[in-house]
């Protein structure tokens, strides 16, 4: 199927890695090109040489998106070296462990920066390139959201955020022509998620007994699947969907729990 994204130009937070790396490699080899935001050139210029070797066009910008200016500096480069701006994957973050019986106002409010102001940021600042391209968003968000985690208020806040402002913008811009979609993940072995496994005890055990409860093959969601509807949901093939938070996560979140063999 012809996504129709040649030489449309999409922003990726957190597009070195994880989640953000399978929506920027998608989104080249249909042709896009996908810009690379994060607080690390190194890891940006890694992601754009690895591309470039492939025949792929990409840019990487470095960014510390948890500072308003550089939101906005970031957003003015690529408008600078591109000339515009046709969609926004608001997908960086971090699942920081801010609880609330041992969290405090500096931490939580930390959290916010961390995983959900810079979503407001970057779509504020590509918003007059978007009302152009009548371009869309689209929010990576997480079930912590809808489940809660236990030990993550922040992050749960920020998450709940996503959702709210995911509605709410679809809502807001609609005179535009803008869409505003989320894809809410659970269970995917991101980099982020590798290295939080690790910290647990037996983490082993713990990472089976996860897959069991996956009523979907009992197996995580891998990063290309996140990625297959991101792109779909970034192409005007999903020209009539808007507001809608979608759940790629074989079944975690919504189905009958019966269906869990302990």
């Amino acid at each position: 199927m012809n996504l129709n994204l040649k030489d449309k130009v999409f922003l990726v937070t957190g597009g070195a890695k994880g989640i953000g790396k399978g929506i920027v490699e998608l989104l080249a080899s249909e042709g896009a090109i996908p810009v690379i935001i994060g607080r690390k050139q190194k890891d940006n210029e890694e992601v754009a040489k690895e591309l470039e070797e492939k025949g792929f066009k990409s840019l990487s910008v470095q960014a510390e998106l948890t500072l308003p200016e550089d939101c906005k500096r970031a957003v003015e480069e690529v408008v600078s070296k591109l000339g515009r701006i046709d969609g926004l994957v608001n997908n960086a973050g971090l699942n920081d462990g801010v609880s609330l019986e041992s969290g405090d106002y500096d931490s939580f409010v930390k959290s916010l920066h961390n995983s959900l102001v810079h979503y407001f940021l970057m779509a504020h600042y590509c918003l007059p390139e978007l009302k152009k391209s009548k371009g869309n968003i689209l929010n990576i968000s997480s079930k912590t959201a809808e489940t809660g985690q236990g030990g993550t208020s922040g992050y749960a806040a920020s998450n709940g955020g996503r959702n709210a402002l995911t509605r709410e913008w679809a809502v807001e811009l609609l005179p535009y022509h803008i869409r505003v979609n989320a894809i809410v993940v659970a269970e995917s072995m991101t980099p982020q998620y590798e290295n939080w496994i690790k910290t647990i005890p037996n983490p082993e055990e713990t990472l089976n007994k996860i897959t069991s409860r996956i009523p979907l093959e009992n197996r995580m969601t891998t990063v290309e699947e996140i990625a297959n509807m991101a792109v779909f949901l970034l192409s005007d093939r999903s020209s009539h969907t808007t507001g809608q938070l979608v759940h790629v996560d074989g079944g975690y979140v919504h189905l009958d729990r019966s269906l869990i063999n302990d």
